[in-house]
């Protein structure tokens, strides 16, 4: 018995043993997996160096050059009115407006004629009663004739009289071609403040008139935004763009000069674009209506290398680059302007240089990347940018 007892765990300890050996044996081996590569992989664009104009963008509302007040210099009775004096007719310089009633006007005007003509009439009798007391005098020989015997004063006395004369003439005429009210220039109506039969009074306003010869715009620029026009703009050329009818049309204008002042509430500086012939009477073109609110784009300072980039690639002025050793590389750049979403860079990049815009976890300076061969390569180029305020387009 006492042999059984110290047997039996030995026996189950062996049969346990080998139990495990048989096990192990008829298991299989874990699969062995391929080593991944951790090579982060990365989307770039390629940049490409090419001419840009640094262009400035900016609005504003156009109006008339000329805006002109009628104001009736003579009284009297509105007795005739031109069909196109209404508010929002075209008329041309010299075009008859309105009259007012000519009638005492002329009777004026032959009453003055009549008191020149008697007073020159007197002037020459003057004349020649003068020459026969200088003859009377000449027969004696010891005394000197005198101003008044050789009647010099009353000669005086006439040639003023139709000097007088003449004066009275000229205002009666003048008088008379007031009572016409015509355009000053080729002019659309703005409004019109008379009736036919209407009595008005010297100094009484008859409408206004505004030239359609050519219109102005007052344009915005921010001083920091001036040194990327030459001049300070004077002289550059304007693409202004308005929506009519529902479609966006253009016109082109240029800058005329500078107001010179800073503007105290909004501290912008105002240029001043002249359009000619806004309404298109001259030549068959949209017209551009006084009061149309414009988006103006000022032709601005030519750079010969320069790319645009996304603003959110760069920071600290430093942009990632996968260089030609598939590395990462922090790339310092001058940025030249900053316009909406991007920044126009015209030192640090070069042409083939591959931008990197996706995000990293872990970026260091040196480390390997990967680049998917399978999606198309992007590039960043002058016409990248196509929500930018400040507009930089390439040349070519």
């Amino acid at each position: 018995m006492k042999i059984k007892r110290i047997m039996l765990p030995i026996v189950i300890l062996v049969m346990g043993v080998g139990a495990f050996v048989v096990l192990s044996s008829m298991r299989t081996p874990p699969e062995e997996k391929p080593q991944e590569d951790v090579v982060p992989i990365v989307a770039v664009k390629g940049v490409t160096l090419g001419s840009l104009s640094l262009d400035v963008s900016s609005y504003g509302v156009i109006q008339p050059k000329y805006e002109t007040q009628l104001i009736a210099q003579v009284s009297g009775q509105i007795v005739k009115l031109s069909d196109t004096f209404v508010r929002g007719g075209f008329v041309e310089k010299g075009q008859l407006l309105a009259q007012i009633d000519p009638s005492d006007y002329e009777a004026a005007l032959v009453d003055a004629e009549a008191n020149l003509a008697s007073a020159t009439s007197a002037l020459e009798l003057e004349k020649a009663q003068g020459k026969v007391a200088e003859r009377e005098w000449q027969r004696i020989k010891d005394t000197s004739p005198t101003e008044l015997s050789l009647r010099k004063p009353q000669l005086a006395q006439e040639m003023a009289r139709v000097k007088a004369a003449e004066a009275a003439v000229k205002r009666a005429r003048r008088n008379l071609e007031r009572t016409n009210i015509v355009a000053p220039y080729h002019a659309l109506i703005a409004e019109r403040n008379v009736g036919l039969g209407a009595v008005v009074g010297m100094g009484n306003p008859m409408g206004a008139v505004m030239s359609v010869d050519t219109g102005e715009i007052r344009l915005p620029v921010a001083n920091n935004q001036l040194r990327f026009l030459k001049d300070q703009g004077v002289g550059s050329s304007v693409n202004l763009v308005s929506d009519q009818i529902g479609k966006s049309q253009n016109w082109q204008g240029e800058i005329v000069r500078s107001e010179g002042v800073i503007d105290s509430q909004s501290r912008m500086s105002y240029l001043v674009v002249e359009i000619k012939d806004p309404y298109g009477l001259l030549e068959e073109k949209t017209p551009l209506k006084f009061g149309t609110y414009v988006n103006a784009t000022i032709d601005g300072l030519k750079v010969s290398e320069a790319a645009v980039v996304p603003r959110h690639l760069v920071q600290d002025k430093k942009v990632a680059i996968m260089n030609s050793n598939d590395e990462l590389e922090y790339r310092s750049i001058n940025i030249l302007r900053q316009q909406g979403k991007s920044v126009v860079v015209n030192q640090g990049l070069q042409n083939g240089d591959r931008i990197i815009t996706s995000a990293l976890d872990y970026p260091l300076s040196g480390m390997k990347l990967a680049l998917l061969l399978d999606e198309p390569a992007e590039s960043i180029d002058v016409e990248s940018d196509e929500t930018a305020t400040q507009v930089a387009l390439g040349d070519n």
